[in-house]
């Protein structure tokens, strides 16, 4: 079955270079009135819960007449609690986003449908998407950093791509994934063939990607107010520096994958991630 469309784009891209390694990819949430579009942003997310939580057969009966109830037990499902401060699912949400934006990706699984109770984290990687370029199949399996700090950030993400593309851990989640694929979708025979308890994982190797997203309290979002060719000059340097720092903390790493760096400066993560809980409650 083809997935469905995704939501209009919010986030504009600020800087794509598919030629560094690791390559580049920040988006933006700009401005409006004056300040940073906190609000809007956690709008729009919303607007992504049905196809982040939901299963494909669930998907295909998102109609009008079960639109609220589906969006509801979406809304359920990323978490009941109230203590939201250091919950990582929007940041898996944001990671999907960006892949469905900027690369067209179609989620080979949704971890937050695969969850075994409330409230409950899913451990393994925090997005597993598939690319297709060119009738190869790539398997992107991603890795996510909510945070409001760069740095801090860069230095727990790099430990956990070093664990994640051990041979041993790739084998677990590999066989884990082929456990949950959707039979119904049009790239299951290239993906059940790849992970397939058979395969190489040389060939899994061969074909996989690392996106790493990263969110931070950025002084380039801080210090403007709109927009501006001046606010894109500062925002790119900024950028360009973490992509920097990133690159060095992978150097002393040999790693058998693609990495693919997402960024998304913020202007505050406390006040944004405080929207976005108003908002999940208020669907729930």
């Amino acid at each position: 079955m083809p997935f469905p469309d995704p939501p209009a784009s919010f986030l504009s891209v600020k800087v794509h270079d598919l030629s560094q390694a690791p390559a580049i990819c920040a988006l933006c949430a700009g401005y409006e009135g004056g300040k940073w579009r906190a609000e809007a942003l956690a709008d729009h997310v919303m607007e992504w819960l049905p196809e982040f939580c939901l299963s494909a057969e669930e998907l295909e009966d998102f109609k009008p007449g079960t639109a609220l109830r589906l969006i509801r037990k979406a809304a359920k499902l990323v978490y009941q609690t109230d203590k939201y401060k250091l919950r990582g699912e929007f940041g898996e949400l944001f990671l999907h986003i960006a892949l469905r934006q900027v690369h067209k990706s179609i989620p080979a699984i949704s971890k937050i449908y695969w969850k075994d109770s409330v409230n409950n984290t899913v451990k393994g990687y925090d997005a597993v998407h598939v690319v297709e370029v060119e009738g190869n199949l790539q398997l992107w399996l991603g890795e996510v950093k909510f945070y409001d700090d760069a740095s801090r950030a860069i230095r727990d993400v790099a430990k956990e791509i070093q664990g994640h593309t051990q041979i041993d851990y790739m084998k677990n989640e590999v066989a884990l994934i082929a456990n949950k694929l959707d039979k119904g979708s049009s790239y299951y025979p290239k993906l059940a063939r790849l992970l397939d308890a058979n395969t190489s994982l040389d060939e899994v190797f061969d074909a996989a990607c690392i996106p790493v997203l990263i969110t931070y309290d950025s002084d380039a979002v801080k210090e403007h107010t709109k927009a501006t060719p001046e606010y894109n000059k500062t925002l790119t340097e900024e950028v360009m520096s973490v992509r920097k720092k990133f690159e060095e903390k992978l150097s002393g790493l040999s790693l058998p994958v693609k990495v693919h760096l997402f960024l998304i400066p913020l202007n505050a993560k406390k006040a944004l991630i405080e929207y976005l809980d108003e908002n999940l409650k208020r669907l729930q």
